[in-house]
């Protein structure tokens, strides 16, 4: 049976969860070009139309190629900062109507290799299905709708996942939450939940 492990740990002012899918028989090349494998960029059309049925409205992509494409589409790997030389971003409504944040997506103009949503809320649970409706459509578009296939033990859905990481962060005292899954559909999945002077930032970064 594949198993969803999980360790919690304090380090600092932050809490890392860190997950990983244990798959039999689920194998990668890493030679095979990164860009020829995983998303699209037109994935975003898929993620706006399921969205949309939610009432959750994610304008159309806007292409970044100036000197700001640092502020959409950076992300950090062994600890350091990488940055991409295309990047699109799009603006998400929630089912009020109330701007809830972007989706950006980043990597060659050819492909991309990362796609990061940052959502920031006034509290924890407000917007909450908001919040899990991008966040679990993000994960079954790039990655795969294969969580429950696998049988994870520990967090049965998407959802339990993230309802975990809220549970870290408001037991914690509000402190920032990191967490991370392993090997669902070859790709890294990453939770931040950040403390802001009057909000919170939910970010979820996908890494091919």
């Amino acid at each position: 049976m594949n198993r969803l492990t999980a360790i919690a740990a304090i380090a600092g002012a932050a809490i890392i969860i860190s997950a990983s899918f244990l798959l039999a028989g689920d194998t990668y090349s890493k030679s095979a070009p990164i860009y020829e494998t995983g998303f699209t960029y037109y994935d975003i059309e898929t993620i706006q139309n399921v969205l949309a049925e939610q009432n959750i409205i994610v304008s159309a992509p806007t292409a970044i190629t100036d000197h700001t494409v640092g502020e959409y589409c950076t992300f950090f790997e062994n600890g350091l900062p990488q940055t991409v030389e295309y990047c699109t971003t799009t603006a998400v409504l929630d089912s009020q109507g109330n701007a809830l944040g972007n989706i950006n997506i980043g990597g060659s103009i050819q492909s991309p290799v990362m796609a990061v949503a940052n959502l920031e809320t006034s509290t924890l649970e407000s917007n909450r299905s908001d919040v899990f409706a991008v966040f679990e459509t993000m994960i079954e578009t790039l990655v795969c709708d294969c969580w429950e296939a696998k049988q994870s033990e520990d967090y049965e859905s998407i959802s339990s996942w993230l309802e975990a990481a809220h549970a870290f962060y408001s037991d914690s005292g509000e402190r920032n939450i990191k967490s991370k899954i392993d090997n669902l559909g070859n790709s890294k999945i990453f939770l931040e939940i950040t403390s802001k002077d009057d909000s919170v930032l939910q970010t979820l970064i996908i890494l091919k």
